[in-house]
């Protein structure tokens, strides 16, 4: 199944995760740590990620490491841009209504 980035992304827990994996690469125990919940739950998380593809696997060893997809997160960035561009127009326009009003 196909999961939505954004829903992923929603979960804080998820957003922690890319935080911590941002850094460097770690394995799910490694992960599991930084939170107060199960291993099992820290391993779901990870599986949505990966099937969204904001996460990957690389098999060293014995031990699964998951890192940060950057192409990825790139996407996402070049989507959110137009609504950055946007957002500063209107901030723009905001400060100079104030700046008006405030000269009055």
């Amino acid at each position: 199944m196909r999961r939505d980035i954004f829903q992923a992304l929603a979960d804080p827990t998820r957003r922690a995760i890319i935080v911590l994996i941002a850094v460097q690469a770690m394995t799910p125990n490694t992960i599991a740590e930084n939170f107060k919940t199960t291993r099992q739950a820290v391993s779901k998380h990870l599986r949505i990620l990966t099937e969204c593809e904001l996460v990957k696997q690389e098999q060293k060893g014995r031990e699964i490491y998951y890192s940060l997809e950057i192409d990825k997160m790139k996407e996402i960035d070049k989507w959110l841009e137009q609504f950055r561009k946007i957002w500063e127009t209107r901030f723009n326009q905001l400060d100079k209504l104030l700046a008006t009003i405030k000269k009055k």
